[in-house]
């Protein structure tokens, strides 16, 4: 008997440990646990609206207490859309180049929103000797990763006057990394020229580099949305209300950077210093804002005429259809 009891009360102790470790390490004040919603973006100039929304508060403000929400950055568009595809984060801000070749490849993400148009800009290495594009051939180029957005720019304006990556057979060599970065591989040589987004673009030609194709010229430079808004298929079938309240915040943000652009700039200043541990030169945000409309509106013609391009670059390996990818009911109309 003292042996049953002994084992019934290991028993209960044993399935008490078990509840408490199936719990949510977030608990409010009551005991219950709060739902918690991760937000994603770059330390790029494209990715401002979260910046405003995180330093606003805007994403807590419309989840509610009952909501914890936490920001995570990414150096590339590849991590971010492994985080959003693992569960990591629940929404964020990315290019569309790795939103488009993942949902081709079958990865369940929605574009909600727009956040911002223009920023590329391709530059070269004081080094180099470069001085337009017909330069280019045998060089070296890099992008924040492969079939990302600037890549993508990139490539399907370098077509047009016949010069291609050693990706896909041609002469001129590709390679990625961060863009903060840049500068350091200007100066060493490893990298002639670089498209790249905003601020970076200003801070390498205050460091000496030469603009070959400013934002207006690269293709698809104004019209494109450079960063979207994207969140899960699954989260707007499962919680439209979540959705909407991420987007409301983040239309919020961008509200902000229209109706207040130079503390706006002071805070891009300061999020950006913290994540990457460099300080903006106020001036070479000034010049990087010139190149950047904040919307949330999305071209859906100009995102698909984007994909076309890079399935003929062969970034992707099927023509796509992206009909069903673009979803803005929740946008204010």
């Amino acid at each position: 008997m003292k042996k049953g009891l002994l084992l019934a009360l290991i028993s209960i102790l044993f399935i008490g440990v078990l509840a408490a470790c199936g719990s949510s390490s977030s608990s409010n004040g009551a005991g219950g646990s709060k739902k918690e919603v991760v937000i994603g973006y770059f330390p790029n100039i494209d990715h401002v609206p979260a910046m405003i929304a995180k330093e606003k508060k805007y994403f807590e403000e419309a989840l509610g207490d009952d909501v914890k929400v936490t920001y995570k950055t990414f150096p590339d568009g590849a991590a971010f859309m492994t985080a959003l595809k693992t569960g990591d984060i629940t929404a964020g801000l990315v290019g569309p180049g790795p939103v488009m070749n993942n949902y081709a490849n079958g990865a369940d993400v929605k574009i909600v929103a727009g956040a911002s148009s223009g920023g590329t800009v391709v530059v070269a290495s004081k080094q180099s000797g470069i001085q337009s594009i017909d330069d280019l051939s045998g060089k070296t180029f890099i992008t924040p990763g492969v079939g990302c957005t600037h890549d993508v720019q990139m490539e399907t304006l370098l077509k047009d006057y016949g010069i291609t990556s050693a990706r896909i057979g041609g002469t001129l060599k590709h390679v990625t990394g961060n863009p903060a970065q840049y500068s350091a591989m200007f100066e060493s040589g490893k990298v002639d020229v670089a498209a790249v987004p905003e601020p970076w673009a200003s801070q390498l030609v205050n460091d000496g580099a030469k603009v070959i194709v400013d934002t207006k010229d690269i293709a698809y430079g104004t019209t494109l949305p450079n960063t979207v808004l994207v969140t899960s298929g699954k989260l707007i079938k499962e919680d439209k209300e979540l959705v909407q309240k991420i987007v409301s915040a983040h239309e919020k943000g961008v509200q902000f950077i229209n109706d207040n652009p130079e503390e706006a700039r002071d805070i891009a200043i300061k999020a950006i210093k913290e994540i990457t541990d460099q300080e903006l030169d106020p001036a070479i945000v000034d010049s990087a804002w010139k190149r950047v409309t904040y919307t949330t509106e999305v071209n859906a013609d100009v995102v698909q005429d984007f994909a076309n391009s890079s399935f003929e670059l062969k970034f992707l390996k099927e023509k796509p259809e992206f009909s069903e990818l673009i979803d803005t009911q929740f946008l204010t109309k």
